[in-house]
């Protein structure tokens, strides 16, 4: 299960699924950015085995995809199946009416296990407050990939 999803496209379904795991919850871009690194390596967070492969300094992956995932998120309100809201607090994302039936659409291996990571990130970090998740993430996102990183530096003696 080594498939790497990283265009808005594909980010925007990953995100549909994750809202649909998290219905009827709203949540906003951060927090998505999280839980799509949480879903993707959840072994990281001591969930089920990871749907990608750990790759070297995937730690800084879940800040590199604001972008993407953003432009996802919108690619996928203009078909409805993510919902946007704004409101003084800012801008929240949620499940939207069609999400379900794109969802439903889409087979495979890979679908179900991406789904069922998606439920694992609802039920562990959904309910969670936004300083849990920053030491969650900052604890240890530090240390994923770590392990294939040598502290000295390169030319250092012992």
């Amino acid at each position: 299960m080594s498939e790497v999803f990283n265009t808005p496209f594909e980010l925007g379904v990953r995100m549909v699924y994750l809202l649909m795991a998290l219905y009827p919850r709203k949540v906003d871009l951060q927090r998505l950015v999280y839980f799509d690194y949480a879903a993707i390596y959840s072994a990281d967070l001591n969930g089920p085995e990871s749907l990608h492969t750990p790759v070297p300094l995937r730690g800084g992956e879940y800040t590199s995809r604001r972008e993407v995932i953003e432009e996802g998120l919108y690619l996928m309100a203009q078909r409805s199946f993510v919902d946007v809201e704004a409101a003084r607090s800012g801008i929240s994302f949620q499940l939207g009416e069609n999400g379900p039936a794109l969802v439903g659409l889409i087979g495979g291996e890979y679908s179900r296990e991406l789904y069922r990571r998606c439920q694992w990130v609802a039920s562990t970090l959904g309910d969670k407050d936004e300083k849990d998740i920053e030491r969650i993430f900052g604890a240890r996102g530090a240390l994923w990939g770590a392990e294939f990183v040598s502290p000295e530096p390169p030319g250092a003696t012992t």
